[in-house]
């Protein structure tokens, strides 16, 4: 007795656990009904036909991250490198993801693959690494535009390594040192560029300012002449006026004369002491004509006073 009601028991516990179904707020639940698709169901309490009802698939209704494995890929300049990343995916329609395809996870990523080496091949090596952000986005088009059918979405792609093979990242870091070289030359260029012109400019100034120095010396020294000429000029007229009025006075003319002979006399004699030959005028028997002329000089001056 005791065993044929553990049995009922039993056997009633089993028609519970097949008549009811708690799907989880993470997940969906795909049910057949005697192998034909019947129903997606969304979270919460569900009750099924035992032994005619049965859950088929439960999918994540999460967003999934599904790492894509490091590839070879040539680039559109042939060269050959590994790439690797990370696509993200969450499941949309639970009768697609079921029937429409048979992993729709392994799908993606080999999806991801196809695509991710469609596009490296379409590009040259540097561009691979400068425009990653459009690479991402052109990869996540593509594969979502090709998974619509699974009932799955795709978020997003990331490109997480780009590795060259050996020969290639030596000969990057040669170019990479050329360039190096290249910017510090055209550096040292300009800074001697630069420099040339300065020297040129301070020589243009330096060359300006002597000029300017130069004419303005000269302008002072012209103005020094002026002045020098203008004060001999002033103090000869102020001597002839002197002369004039001395020989006006009793005796000026014997005055005169008497200066007169003897500037004569001096002159003469420094002719005859600096003179490399000897000099002797030619009318010394003359000299008193000489002194007489003077006198009539003087005696003209005198008149012209008067």
């Amino acid at each position: 007795m005791l065993a044929s009601v553990t049995f009922a028991l039993l056997v009633l516990l089993f028609i519970v656990v097949k008549l009811v179904l708690i799907v989880q707020m993470k997940e969906l639940c795909v049910i057949e009904r005697l192998g034909k698709f019947r129903a997606v169901l969304q979270p919460g309490l569900h009750f099924l036909i035992p032994f005619i009802d049965r859950v088929a698939y439960r999918h994540e209704t999460r967003e999934q991250v599904l790492d894509i494995p490091a590839q070879s890929c040539i680039s559109r300049d042939n060269i050959q490198i590994n790439v690797d990343g990370l696509v993200y995916i969450q499941v949309m329609d639970g009768a697609k993801a079921s029937y429409g395809i048979e992993d729709y996870r392994r799908a993606s990523i080999n999806l991801a693959q196809t695509t991710m080496r469609s596009e490296i091949g379409k590009l040259n090596l540097s561009q691979t690494f400068s425009e990653r952000d459009t690479l991402n986005e052109t990869i996540v088009r593509e594969i979502d535009k090709a998974s619509d059918p699974w009932g799955i979405k795709v978020l997003r792609y990331e490109v997480r390594n780009i590795t060259p093979s050996e020969n290639v990242i030596h000969t990057l870091e040669k170019q990479m040192e050329a360039e190096r070289q290249k910017r510090a030359e055209i550096t040292l260029a300009e800074a001697e560029k630069a420099s040339t012109i300065n020297l040129s400019e301070g020589e243009r100034q330096e060359a300006i300012n002597l000029s300017e120095g130069d004419k303005q010396k000269q302008i002072n020294e012209a103005h020094g002449r002026a002045q020098e000429i203008a004060i001999l000029t002033q103090a000869s007229a102020e001597g002839i006026n002197l002369i004039a009025k001395a020989a006006a006075l009793p005796s000026g003319d014997q005055a005169i004369k008497m200066r007169l002979l003897e500037q004569f006399i001096a002159q003469t004699s420094d002719i005859l002491t600096t003179a490399d030959v000897s000099i002797v005028p030619s009318d010394v028997a003359k000299l008193e004509g000489f002194f007489q002329g003077m006198e009539k000089v003087t005696e003209n001056i005198q008149g012209a006073k008067s």
